[in-house]
């Protein structure tokens, strides 16, 4: 089969994908040492080589998602919705926030729940596309949303905090009327800012949520760091020091020697002490071409639910990006989301490439129905447009 025909779906969005797995692989075998020494049994070579057949299973997952007819995802996000809702719950009734599984590690549901909660969002709007503006669309949607974030909240707040924005931003995409989108953001927003003012002020975390003293002490050494201690995020901002404007000597990190999640949350910071700020630059621009072609995609296709799809993914790994970025060089606290594509594999890596591969879906039908009065010469019958939810009943 030639290549051509295996890849299928948006160019521009293959050679990012591509760009952003090579840097990967470098940045995760130049700094997973001290992960690699914290395993037993574990050498870098061996945590490295695992990496690598995540990425190639990743690979894998996109050009066989994307040969699949995107339409097939709407009714899959139904059952997908429901299944993601029973493993949340099972993992907040164990106080937990992954699985275990064989070969691949740690399994969060939670990743489950970001790529399906969007689609099945999508599918809604799409199938009540005259009803958009409707108070009870808005709040169907709501308690669909909001069933997700309350039980992955408790163990996950930022996962908590991307899954709900994304899939508010499909709303505001699909059309919800904005008094009511602005209204309970601007509410949620005032919750949350006094909430973590009356506890950093007092110092005391809700018994309600488990993690709130982590979220706390986040917050609170993000505004009051203490410059002599040796943490994750001193250290990440020493490497950012040491690579300066620019540089490129890969596998000369240092500070990666001495962080723990070096390969995850902070490998942003590596790539810098190993590249330069014109290195991170380059991967900042990456993300932003990225969510520039999945928003050319969802603009051209002529489908609701494919172009909803589309920007809700998007803007979910673009997030993702952004926040990642933000941590490593200091504009956020600390949130334990790692770099799309680019930090260390686990099922994180391969979910988000199941996003990746449903995004090249669309974006392979839209390229199809585009060429369609082409191959047709001579005639003036029109193409047929991509969008068949409105006959979907169930």
């Amino acid at each position: 089969m030639k290549w051509g025909k295996l890849i299928r779906g948006d160019k521009g969005i293959w050679v990012v994908f591509l760009l952003l797995s090579i840097i990967s692989l470098v940045a995760v075998y130049s700094s997973i040492g001290l992960e690699a020494y914290s395993h037993q049994g574990y050498s870098p070579t061996g945590l490295f080589l695992k990496h690598l057949l995540i990425v190639a299973a990743t690979y894998a997952t996109v050009i066989l998602i994307s040969r699949v007819n995107y339409r097939y995802f709407s009714r899959f996000a139904q059952l997908g919705y429901w299944i993601a809702l029973v493993l949340l719950a099972v993992m907040l009734a164990l106080h937990g926030r992954w699985f275990r599984l064989p070969v691949i590690g740690q399994f969060q549901p939670s990743e489950i729940a970001k790529v399906v909660l969007i689609i099945f969002v999508a599918r809604q709007l799409a199938l009540k596309k005259d009803q958009t503006e409707d108070l009870g669309t808005f709040l169907m949607l709501l308690i669909f949303i909001g069933a997700v974030v309350i039980l992955v909240l408790p163990e996950n707040f930022s996962t908590a905090a991307l899954i709900f924005i994304s899939s508010y931003m499909v709303m505001l995409f699909g059309g919800v009327k904005r008094s009511y989108w602005w209204r309970l953001l601007i509410v949620l927003v005032a919750i949350f800012g006094i909430a973590m003012f009356v506890m950093l002020k007092t110092g005391q975390s809700s018994d309600v949520l488990e993690r709130s003293e982590t979220w706390v002490n986040r917050v609170d050494r993000w505004l009051n760091p203490n410059p002599d201690e040796l943490s994750q995020e001193n250290m990440a901002r020493m490497a950012i020091a040491r690579g300066g404007v620019v540089r490129f000597a890969p596998g000369s990190t240092v500070h990666a020697r001495l962080m723990t999640q070096a390969h995850n949350d902070f490998i942003y910071a590596i790539i810098i002490e190993e590249t330069g700020m014109l290195g991170g630059i380059i991967v900042f621009l990456l993300y932003a071409i990225f969510y520039f072609r999945c928003v050319r995609v969802a603009w051209r296709c002529k489908g609701r639910f494919g172009a909803l799809t589309v920007a809700g993914l998007g803007t979910m790994i673009y997030l993702q990006a952004l926040v990642n970025m933000s941590v490593a060089v200091g504009a956020l606290p600390v949130t334990g989301q790692t770099l799309p594509f680019i930090s260390y594999g686990g099922t994180a890596y391969l979910f988000l490439g199941c996003a990746l591969g449903v995004i090249q879906s669309v974006a392979a039908d839209t390229e199809s129905a585009e060429a369609q009065p082409m191959a047709v010469e001579g005639t003036t019958e029109e193409v047929k447009p991509i969008e068949e939810l409105n006959n979907e009943t169930t």
